[in-house]
């Protein structure tokens, strides 16, 4: 996979435009983030799944507490209906700084996430379902045509998420952009394929990572400042001994981003932090660090910001990542 997320803070309109683009460029999947303060990333989905033929589409990702589960089955399943079966589901624990506006970071975790896809599989393979897990069902079902078979991507970037995907999943999207990271991602994830069924087939480790790419090198490392204060309020604490960042700075700019002081939490993000949690330069200097990475994943998804100009960082991206050629 050579995937692109796209972020639902522009217009439908404009965003379908880029999602024509991605298609153009070369890429084979798109996924929307998936944040309560962006615009819906369903809506903008179906948009771009009615402008593109090929490029495969999902969330990335949704989170099982904003919407019921078996809900969130019907979303995804509508939108494997009205892209032809291009449908991928991205799911995941969510974002931490944003879900603490709805009191939601404390219902974070493995298990929801585990029992909300294996009930969307379930909802598509035309069953009825029961649940009185961290969700309740009873005798839910889909009133329509079962979808073709979607693809299922964890997203996360704990040890015991990495393993359980490895486990259950398609795939997982580990939000890295640093070998280092991918590499540890890698351990994880080969012991949860231990237990895999081998009726699951092949295993996508996908690096999700924030790509900031322009000519100017450093008008991209300061674009990346925003993407890299979410993933630094959100790493876990030997995430982020592993690179040296200090973690009390780390929970400022999430206190920073939950009181909606965007500003200031992007002033304390730190050239380590860049370093750390993006691939951020040249298209050269971008080629490197994605030649170094796909020495531990599978595949790779350029995500926000992309750059300090959308259009140009689209071309520019997939321009450095070589493995396409």
């Amino acid at each position: 996979m050579f995937g692109i997320e796209l972020t639902p803070e522009h217009s439908v309109s404009r965003l379908t435009d880029l999602g024509e683009q991605a298609e153009e460029a070369g890429y084979d999947t798109l996924f929307t983030s998936c944040h309560y303060n962006n615009r819906d990333p369903f809506a903008v989905l179906t948009s771009i799944a009615a402008a593109t033929d090929e490029i495969r589409l999902g969330p990335g990702v949704a989170n099982p507490y904003e919407t019921h589960p078996v809900t969130l089955a019907s979303k995804v399943a509508t939108l494997d209906e009205t892209s032809d079966g291009r449908a991928v589901f991205g799911i995941g624990p969510g974002d931490p700084s944003t879900l603490r506006n709805l009191g939601l970071e404390d219902q974070r975790g493995l298990r929801p996430v585990l029992e909300a896809f294996k009930t969307a599989q379930k909802l598509w393979a035309g069953e009825r379902v029961d649940a009185d897990g961290t969700f309740t069902a009873r005798e839910a079902g889909l009133n329509y045509e079962p979808p073709s078979e979607i693809p299922v991507y964890v997203g996360g970037e704990g040890p015991h998420m990495c393993r359980m995907a490895g486990k259950h999943a398609d795939g997982l999207l580990f939000n890295g952009s640093h070998p280092d990271d991918l590499a540890w991602a890698r351990e994880q994830v080969e012991q949860g394929k231990e237990d895999r069924l081998d009726e699951l087939g092949e295993f996508d480790l996908a690096a999700y990572a924030s790509v900031s790419v322009a000519e100017d090198g450093e008008a991209a490392r300061e674009a990346a400042r925003p993407p890299v204060a979410f993933i630094a309020a959100g790493a876990a604490p030997p995430v982020l001994s592993r690179h040296g960042i200090d973690e009390e700075r780390a929970g400022e700019i999430g206190e920073k981003i939950s009181a909606g002081e965007f500003s200031e939490a992007f002033g304390l993000v730190t050239p380590a932090m860049v370093d750390a949690f993006c691939m951020a330069g040249t298209v050269e200097e971008v080629s490197e660090r994605m030649e170094a990475v796909r020495e531990h994943a599978d595949s790779l998804v350029v995500g926000s910001p992309l750059g300090p100009d959308l259009d140009e960082a689209i071309t520019l991206a997939a321009a450095a990542d070589r493995s396409r050629s």
